[in-house]
This record gives structure tokens, C-alpha cells and sequence, in this order.
């Protein structure tokens, strides 16, 4: 049966799958699909349970070889063969787990979950669930809030790198995506006995991690270098949690240089 989703298609080119973090969904991306789009097939997705996407189909779960075989489904309804991937957060965790399977051309992972301590997850899992549950304030209130412009500097900093630059709108819709995620609840406690212990990849494999990240701290990124030695390893100055909506020029070249970097493999 096929999974039902919703996404984003722009451009031409090799196909690159854009996967976004829990609670998030496919908009994420939009600072960066114009730079994307102008050398690839960009599907940005929401993933089962996130965004305009319903839950899987009943029977499956949403432990990480779920989401793979998830992922796998999904290319194969549309009919990507082996695409390039990048994800942020749950879905820079995805990514590399797509890769060590061998089931993609590259892969760039943005603070991807999964590098942690038992603390860091807890801390991160903790701080997600809070800012849903701050989503489900009377709707006046809510709207107060993040039309006020020092609240979203105070929230939003657990984000993004660059608070101020987030528009109440934006925020206010990213938050009721959160509040609305079918799948968060189950995607969490799932993720409370998740590590990375993948195969390192043989294919090209970039992570980034934000300086500024209060979710996934960053020195998550020196456990990440630990157990992926052949992957890159850059950071990404400024930026948050959620860094393409930061640093969009620092995340699309680090993405457009993977998949460059599979393409170059490739004609060798």
C-alpha cells in the first residue's frame, strides 16, 4: 500500500529529498529550495504523521527502522531509485540511517538526533514536548505572544541561531504544526531508547551542526565525528537548532557540496 503524503517538488536534475525535524514540517526548507532547486529534483516532505502528512497506515511503527523502511516506501512510490537526502534533526538522524543502509546517493545531516547522552536526549525531548504544549493556549493568547516581539526573542532562541528574524507568522504557523503533529508523541517515545549505530556509510556523508543549537547541543557533533570518521564535519556559524531557516547560504552549499561530492564518486 502506498504511504500518503504531502510535499514539495521544484526543479530538475538528480533527485534530493529534503526531510525535516519532529514537529516540523516540509517549510522548513523553503530558505533553501531556490538554491536546491536550480541543480536538483527537490521533494521536500512531510513525513507521516508531521505537516499536511496523515499517520502510517495501521500496523506500522515509528521506531527508526519503521521510518527507514518509511523513507524507503516513499522512494519508491516515487520512483526516486536512490536520491540524494538531507534532513534536519529526526530527519538528519533518517538520513544517516538511510545511508548506512545503502538505500541513498548522499546524505547531509543538520543536527541530527541520535549522538546523544542520555541527559541531552532527555533535555532535548523535554524542551520539544514544552514548546507543544505552550501551543495549546486559548488562541488569543497564543497570537499575543508571538506577535510580541521579546517572546519570540525568548522562545524562539531554544530554535533558531537568529530569533529576531523569525516573523510572528511564521513562528505562530510552525507552532501549530507542532500542536497538530499526529505523530510527535509517538515519534518521541520512540526516540527515547534511540542512539546512532549504524554502519558508517560508504557513500559521500556531510553533518552540520549549529553553534548555536540549544536543542541538540553541539558537542553532540564531536560523537557524530567519533562514529562517522570518513563522513565531513563543518559547522554551521550562527545558526540554531533549525539552521536553514539561519544560515540558508552555509546549508545549501554544505548540501549541493555532498551531493556533488556522490556525483564526482560516481564518474571516477
Amino acid at each position: 500500500m502506498p504511504i500518503e503524503i504531502a510535499f514539495e517538488r521544484r526543479g530538475n536534475g538528480s533527485p534530493l529529498v529534503l526531510l525535516h525535524g519532529i514537529g516540523h514540517r516540509w517549510q522548513a526548507w523553503e530558505p533553501v529550495l531556490d538554491a536546491l532547486s536550480a541543480e536538483h529534483d527537490v521533494i521536500a516532505v512531510d513525513l507521516p504523521g508531521f505537516g499536511a502528512s496523515p499517520l502510517l497506515p495501521e500496523g506500522r511503527g515509528y521506531d527508526m527502522p519503521s521510518a527507514v523502511q518509511a523513507c524507503a516506501d516513499i522512494f519508491a512510490d516515487l520512483g526516486l531509485g536512490r536520491p540524494h537526502v538531507a534532513g534536519n534533526s529526526l530527519g538528519g538522524a533518517i538520513s544517516l540511517e538511510l545511508a548506512s543502509r545503502g538505500l541513498v546517493s548522499s546524505a547531509t545531516a543538520l543536527a541530527p538526533a541520535g549522538f546523544w547522552t542520555g541527559r541531552d536526549r532527555e533535555w532535548a525531548l523535554r524542551v520539544l514536548t514544552l514548546i507543544r504544549a505552550s501551543g495549546r493556549s486559548p488562541e488569543w493568547l497564543r497570537a499575543a505572544f508571538v506577535r510580541n516581539r521579546y517572546f519570540r526573542m525568548a522562545a524562539g532562541c531554544l530554535l533558531y541561531g537568529h530569533p529576531s528574524r523569525m516573523t510572528a507568522e511564521i513562528m505562530l504557523a510552525d507552532l501549530l504544526s507542532m500542536v497538530g503533529a499526529k505523530g510527535f508523541d509517538l515519534v518521541a517515545e520512540a526516540g527515547r531508547t534511540y542512539t546512532f549505530a549504524g554502519p558508517p556509510p560508504t557513500v559521500p556523508v556531510s553533518v552540520g551542526w549549529g553553534t548555536r543549537d540549544r536543542i541538540l547541543w553541539p558537542r553532540q557533533a564531536r560523537r557524530a565525528a567519533a562514529l562517522l570518521p570518513r563522513a565531513r564535519h563543518q559547522w554551521l556559524y550562527g545558526a540554531g537548532h533549525v539552521p536553514m531557516m539561519d544560515e540558508p547560504e552555509q546549508v545549501a552549499a554544505l548540501i549541493l557540496g555532498t551531493c556533488a561530492a556522490a556525483a564526482a564518486d560516481r564518474a571516477a
